[in-house]
């Protein structure tokens, strides 16, 4: 079976500011930064190739890969009924070597 290629279509601007929701700053986050890794929070309809040209747009970097989790809700219990967190995704985006975002800094 061969993959078929479809040109890549432009992201408009508001669409990257969708599909980019926010960082995701966590200890486990924090030593991806060491090789070149930065986490985002994403939408859930957001695929990688959005995903890739809303980083490059919006951050002016080069990315070399992308991963994605889906990270299911969690049962919880609120006032003795039980309720059930949202669904979101994670990105976690591999820089190119000399590329970097820093996070603590906004847009």
């Amino acid at each position: 079976m061969s993959a078929k290629r479809y040109p890549a279509e432009t992201v408009s601007r508001a669409r990257m500011y969708e599909v980019i929701r926010a960082p995701l700053i966590t200890e486990k986050t924090t030593n991806g930064s060491e090789h070149s890794q930065v986490t985002f929070r994403v939408s859930m309809d957001a695929t990688k190739p959005e995903i890739k040209q809303a980083v490059e747009g919006l951050f002016k970097v080069k990315v070399k890969a992308i991963n994605t989790v889906t990270v299911k809700g969690k049962t919880k219990v609120f006032r003795g009924r039980p309720g059930v967190r949202s669904d979101w995704k994670k990105a976690i985006v591999s820089l190119v070597d000399g590329h970097k975002i820093d996070v603590t800094t906004g847009l």
